[in-house]
């Protein structure tokens, strides 16, 4: 990697004791800094602010789409247009200038426009800035501006604020922050000042600048500010890389590039054949420009543009919101995928999966009905279970309550509480009354250093004169808990001693039920007996009980499920031909139970388990391949790039867990050295990177942060995975329909070059001028081309790999032949047959026409076939008639060109033609054909003379021999695609 995040990071502190951070930072860890000494580290160190980028003015932008890629070509046409018509002075030439302007000029602005509706990255970074922080100067708490915090000072953080700066924590209560900004991971953390870990990410003592302190409070030391902090160096990572040009702007200026030598060699080609044939070096410059222009497809810009655009469009509809046009056609050339786990293929939220009570694990997938039978064969284990569940949490549903749906309802509280509180008021309502029965007196909360969470409640429900005015509930790690508990809570609602055979079935449960990737909590509890009705219990100075000798009570398995739509897309991306690849956060068992519940991991790779890195080397080496590997992260930075690529290569299933920002962006690299198009998706702004340097990034548009929106390519508006499948699918669709597109469009051109062939080898008088090609390029035949945009896409197209860049391009040898010269020749046949009739119906015979060029433009009479003489203005009008009539005849073979090109391998009438607007495409084509040839004026003006209703007919022929052709073709390409006519006949 040219960037390397991990070495960036480089933190230390976390490791330090408080004498040597006091040390280190020359603080003081009570009274904080002296104001001098905080403003000279100001004025030394900067603001605590983020370094803005250099940006791209949006006028340079507007340049850019308005001279590069395919606008050049057409400002190319616009010049030599202009030059002959400063040499004829004719001014139909300038009238194609005009319009040819103002055609790259409307589709350059309505580019531009779209570019411009995507903010800046960084800006979003900045709106992750803390405002105001409270910190400790001169022994004085003081608010300030986050912005003028430094190294050294001590701030404190409550629940409820961003953290204002990368912070050491030297002391804490009940702290909880939510990484999910930097990890993707949603779930609360504790805070300790112990480290608890070697990695600074992981440590337990380190704040980090932007993430939210979520519970509880605490005072730590800035140890480090602005672009010095984690996520500043993020955001500089972010801003810095390099993005890959888009697949299709490759293949476009790959196609530019194809054009550009077709016009210019065959300019030059016909130039020399002029001269040679002693044609004035006046008349062959011009028809050298003519034969240059006729080249450029000047409809193809605006039909591309538009095409793009209504695909962003029906996306839009389907929540994908797409921010560059381009992002259309390259999510449809995803080769691999590395997809977040948390919120993408799941749902984003924790659910109550598995209750164990009574020695019986029961899944309960929160739904009431479904554990009614079990809950009333346990009642009497049910009552205490639920005492615990619904007593020893802070999580509370917000009033007032609006949801009908108690899964949808708003809660305050950490996720594990919110899903045990969303569950116990579906199975048992209502948590609020129960919690009025035994009011809360007094609780210690979660501590990462015991584990568990505990609190004291009134029993103000006493079934006999003996029960305890007050008993204590207790939720925490199964292990820790556990080890509490001398006592049982049997299927029976007996408490009896904690014997072995207990200890055995709980051990195995946890077992069971961790494997599933689901996260366990464990309840006891304990009745203080002999406290009087009025005692005052202060948990924060020590206990008035010891906490030994509770009751085992059960426990309670979480789960964030996965989407219920996600092992469908799964299944379609793998008949599709793409790699799915989850890379998480989350715990290697957690994200390995998720990716075989929704098929990421095959069923005959059902086996697969957690890799370390001698087991990669075994497996490499028995020439194991294409099994299932999940890889954690810490063994993902002991291999190297090549060792990275060749698990890419050889595993078709490969999860990465407890990954990092610069790990997922190493992943993305490698993928792409392998020549894969690369889609990624992310939420937090540790996937910002990555997002970024992916062929096409994918944010959430409900969880995502506001940098991944600005990082990413395509906004996912629903979060869910289904919905990047749907986009694939459209993706390839446009690619399909821009080969149409396109194939239509240069056979159409090549119709009308064939005439300037005709004109030179056998001499005939021109059968088409240059401002009736640009009526038919960029009138005629510009709206069924952009028609073919909305064709559905063919039967077979997601049971098709994905197209190989190096290989599979936009326009291939295949298709300029099928459009030159098989479709081509047919259509410039069709138009010749009404050029022929037209001229003999004059009196001027085909055999006649043979070699009369040169003596047709001279201002001499001349005889026709019947012995008429003609003057060279009425013999021009003749001219006009049948190349008119050539008009027409091509604009009736375009009709069947266009029918055609609906399908590339399905024969048409398989596909249907449910394209309605192409069906009108076809009546609107003939609309302008009819309006250019009859309107009088305009038709003088485009040298257009009325012809009669049987020049409309001289096409039909050509019209059934091309659906003949086509049809015939399609059948060979499906029936025997790898042979040797197979591969020569597919376009």
């Amino acid at each position: 990697n040219d960037i390397d995040l991990a070495k960036k990071i480089n933190i230390r502190e976390h490791l330090y004791s408080l004498e040597e951070l006091a040390l280190k930072f020359q603080t003081n860890l009570k009274d904080g800094l002296s104001s001098q000494e905080a403003e000279n580290r100001l004025r030394r160190d900067g603001p605590n602010a983020f370094t803005p980028p250099k940006t791209t003015s949006t006028w340079i932008i507007l340049l850019k789409e308005l001279t590069l890629g395919f606008a050049s070509i057409m400002w190319l046409a616009i010049v030599l247009s202009l030059i002959v018509f400063g040499i004829t002075l004719v001014p139909q030439d300038y009238i194609l200038s005009i319009v040819l302007f103002f055609v790259v000029v409307l589709t350059g602005f309505y580019s531009w426009s779209q570019q411009r509706s995507s903010g800046k990255i960084f800006d979003s970074f900045k709106n992750m800035m803390p405002q105001e922080t409270i910190v400790i100067r001169d022994g004085k708490r003081i608010k300030i501006s986050a912005e003028r915090l430094v190294v050294g000072d001590v701030v404190l953080c409550k629940g409820g604020e961003r953290i204002p700066a990368d912070v050491r924590i030297i002391k804490c209560e009940g702290m909880k922050v939510d990484n999910s900004s930097l990890t993707g991971e949603s779930e609360p953390l504790s805070r300790s000042p112990d480290a608890g870990h070697q990695q600074p990410l992981e440590a337990k003592n380190i704040a980090f600048f932007s993430t939210s302190c979520v519970d509880g409070s605490g005072t730590g030391v800035v140890i480090a500010t602005g672009d010095n902090t984690v996520m500043g160096k993020i955001a500089k990572l972010v801003t810095n890389i390099e993005t890959r040009k888009s697949p299709i702007g490759i293949e476009i200026h790959r196609f530019v590039i194809i054009v550009a030598c077709l016009a210019i060699t065959d300019g030059i080609t016909f130039f020399i054949i002029c001269l040679v044939l002693k044609i004035s070096f006046f008349l062959s410059f011009i028809l050298m420009i003519g034969i240059v222009v006729g080249n450029i497809p000047e409809g193809l810009l605006p039909a591309l543009t538009l095409s793009l655009t209504l695909t962003a469009k029906r996306l839009a509809r389907k929540n994908c919101l797409i921010k560059y046009l381009e992002a259309v056609e390259t999510l449809g050339s995803t080769s691999t995928i590395c997809s977040d786990k948390t919120g993408t293929l799941t749902e984003n939220r924790m659910t109550v999966e598995h209750v164990y009570l009574g020695g019986k694990i029961i899944q309960v997938t929160h739904v009431a009905s479904e554990v009614e039978e079990d809950m009333k064969e346990l009642n009497q284990c049910w009552n205490a279970y639920q005492r615990c569940a619904k007593l020893c949490s802070r999580a509370t549903f917000t009033e007032p309550i609006t949801n009908p749906d108690i899964m949808k309802r708003e809660c305050s509280g950490d996720a594990s509480e919110t899903a045990i509180l969303r569950f116990m008021e579906s199975v048992s309502p209502s948590v609020a009354e129960y919690r009025e029965k035994f009011p809360k007196i007094a609780e210690k909360p979660f501590s990462s250093v015991y584990k568990y969470q505990y609190s004291v409640h009134r029993n103000k429900s006493k079934e006999k004169s003996d029960d305890p005015n007050f008993f204590m509930v207790m939720k925490g790690a199964p292990e820790r808990i556990i080890k509490l508990c001398d006592t049982i809570l049997n299927e029976f609602g007996e408490t009896v001693p904690l014997i072995k055979k207990n200890q055995d079935d709980f051990e195995s449960a946890y077992r069971e039920l961790g494997s599933l990737g689901e996260r366990v909590l464990a309840f006891c509890d304990l009745d203080l007996h002999g406290f009087e009705p009025n005692h005052q219990f202060d948990l924060d100075q020590g206990n008035d009980f010891e906490i030994a000798n509770l009751r085992f009570i059960g426990l309670v398995a979480l789960i964030d499920p996965p989407r219920a739509t996600v092992p469908y897309a799964i299944e379609k991306c793998k008949m599709a031909g793409i790699n799915v690849i989850m890379v998480t956060g989350d715990h290697p068992i957690t994200a390995q139970a998720i990716a075989k519940s929704i098929g990421l991991i095959s069923r005959s790779h059902r086996r697969s388990t957690i890799i370390s890195l001698p087991r990669i080397d075994k497996k490499f080496n028995s020439g194991l391949k294409n099994a299932s590997i999940v890889i954690p992260g810490d063994e993902l930075a002991k291999l190297s790039d090549q060792e990275v690529r060749r698990i890419l290569i050889d595993y078709n299933e490969i999860i990465f867990a407890r990954t990092s920002p610069q790990q997922k962006l190493r992943i993305v690299e490698n993928c792409q050295l392998l020549d894969r198009i690369v889609a990624v998706t992310g939420d937090g702004v540790n996937d910002s990177p990555a997002l970024k340097r992916a062929d096409i990034g994918i944010a959430m548009g409900i969880t995502g942060s506001d940098v991944s929106k600005q990082a990413a390519d395509m906004i996912l508006m629903d979060d869910n995975f289904s919905s990047i499948v749907v986009g694939v699918e459209e993706g390839r669709k446009i690619f399909d329909n821009l080969k149409k597109t396109i194939s239509y469009i240069m056979a159409g051109n090549s119709s009308t070059l064939y005439p300037f062939v005709v004109y030179l080898v056998l001499g005939f008088p021109l059968a088409i001028s240059p401002i009736k090609i640009l009526c038919i390029a960029i009138g005629t035949d510009m709206v069924p081309a952009i028609s073919l945009a909305h064709e559905p896409p063919e039967s077979d197209i997601m049971n098709l790999p994905p197209r190989n860049p190096k290989k599979d391009f936009l326009v291939t040898r295949n298709l300029l032949l099928w459009s030159f010269l098989q479709a081509g020749i047919t259509i410039s046949c069709s138009g010749y047959m009404g050029y022929f009739i037209t001229m003999a119906q004059y009196g001027w015979m085909p055999h006649q026409l043979w070699q009369l060029r040169a003596l047709w433009d001279r201002d001499i009479e001349m005889t026709d076939w019947y012995g008429q003489e003609w003057t060279l203005l009425q013999r021009n009008k003749v001219l006009e008639m049948a190349q008119t009539a050539y008009f027409v005849s091509v604009v009736v073979a375009q009709w069947m060109d266009v029918c055609v090109n609906k399908t590339r391998r399905v024969s048409i009438f398989t596909h249907g033609f449910g394209n309605w607007f192409l069906n009108f495409s076809i009546l609107f084509e003939t609309s302008i054909a009819c309006f250019v040839v009859y309107c009088p004026t305009l038709n003088n003006l485009l040298t257009f003379q009325p012809v009669s209703g049987w020049a409309w007919l001289t096409g039909l022929p050509f019209f059934c021999y091309l659906l003949v052709y086509e049809e015939f073709r399609k059948w060979i390409v499906r029936t025997y695609p790898n042979s040797f006519y197979g591969t020569e006949l597919a376009r």
